[in-house]
């Protein structure tokens, strides 16, 4: 038979009659040939087949981290309903090697949720594919999708000054590439290279110091691993050293399960005591009952895929930001009064 009709059997089966198709695919089977290399077929097309995936985090967290779980499912139904494949680049936290990024067969790329000056990102804007980015940073003319994380937050911190919440407490998520597990400074948050971090935080303050909230001497903690145990212990070293703080704010609902853990813990009772609320809107914080803002990660995944898989057919970047609920649960309520503190309720 012909290069054509063997070729035609593996790339254009219309091409031939159902019975030929299957004598050469039998005949192959037979003599061992796997089918056209993919390689070979890549270099002539100029098409990998798939698009990459980049977060700058340990492999295991896009399996483990609920919100990431959200995002990397909607991105790979995106990539499943275009029939391409969804190639994963880690880069740990700490790593300036970009070989992974140079070496990724891909025909573009999804960098979810990196910081500004990652040498990670840098490489793959170097690469002449298309790129969208998930949640942050934001760069001048590349594709983008995420929330109004200002409006978000802004919404979450009027619900909690409209409870009667001054005395408050952050906890956060890292805000730079190097680790900080401690109080962080004004300088800190204003310069975080993390800008959904940053603008979470300029939000509340914003909206705490227009109701008169020195933000100065509101506390935020940072946390660089992103854990329900981090969140814990982060919860544990804000109240160690504020214990008339009424609420407590988290940057995430990771965060926030762990700050109830540890309410629990010293025999808080949330929200009687203690006002805990999150970010995200995770399964397990909508189980118990948490105050969170709920942002669609499924879809913001999905929304990505279909951006850059759309690239072509458009000209100049394009932004597409998603909607968000503030969803009040269990867990905030109006702070106790001094003399229910002090004489209890």
């Amino acid at each position: 038979m012909s290069r054509t009709t063997v070729s035609n059997a593996y790339n254009r089966p219309d091409q031939l009659s159902p019975e030929l198709r299957r004598r050469v695919l039998e005949t192959a089977r037979r003599l061992g040939y796997p089918g056209p290399d993919p390689v070979a077929r890549s270099l002539r097309t100029r098409k990998a087949g798939a698009v990459g995936l980049l977060l700058t985090e340990n492999l295991s967290y896009a399996f483990r981290d609920p919100a990431a779980v959200g995002v990397l499912e909607g991105l790979a139904l995106a990539c499943e309903d275009a029939g391409v494949g969804l190639h994963l680049v880690p880069a740990s936290p700490g790593r300036e090697d970009v070989a992974a990024v140079h070496r990724a067969g891909v025909d573009g790329f999804v960098v979810y949720s990196v910081p500004d000056d990652d040498p990670h990102l840098g490489a793959v804007l170097e690469r002449p594919v298309p790129t969208v980015i998930v949640d942050q940073p934001r760069v001048d003319g590349v594709d983008r999708v995420g929330p109004d994380d200002a409006a978000a937050v802004t919404a979450m911190a009027e619900h909690l000054i409209s409870l009667g919440h001054r005395q408050i407490g952050v906890l956060c998520m890292r805000l730079a590439r190097e680790r900080n597990d401690d109080f962080v400074s004004i300088q800190r948050q204003s310069a975080a290279h993390f800008h959904v971090q940053r603008i979470r935080l300029e939000a509340l303050a914003a909206a705490f110091s227009a109701a008169g909230v020195d933000w100065a001497t509101v506390p935020v903690v940072e946390r660089f691993d992103h854990t329900v145990d981090d969140g814990a212990s982060a919860a544990r070293q804000l109240l160690d050293a504020y214990p008339q703080v009424t609420a407590v704010i988290c940057t995430s609902d990771i965060l926030a399960l762990g700050a109830l853990a540890e309410a629990e813990r010293r025999g808080l009772r949330v929200p009687q005591d203690l006002t805990v609320t999150g970010f995200d809107g995770i399964t397990e914080a909508e189980r118990s009952g948490l105050t969170t803002v709920h942002q669609p990660v499924l879809e913001k995944g999905k929304a990505a895929g279909k951006l850059l898989l759309s690239s072509a057919d458009r000209v100049g970047p394009k932004v597409i930001t998603l909607q968000t609920e503030l969803r009040v649960g269990r867990t905030s309520a109006p702070p106790r009064t001094a003399e229910e503190r002090w004489f209890g309720p």
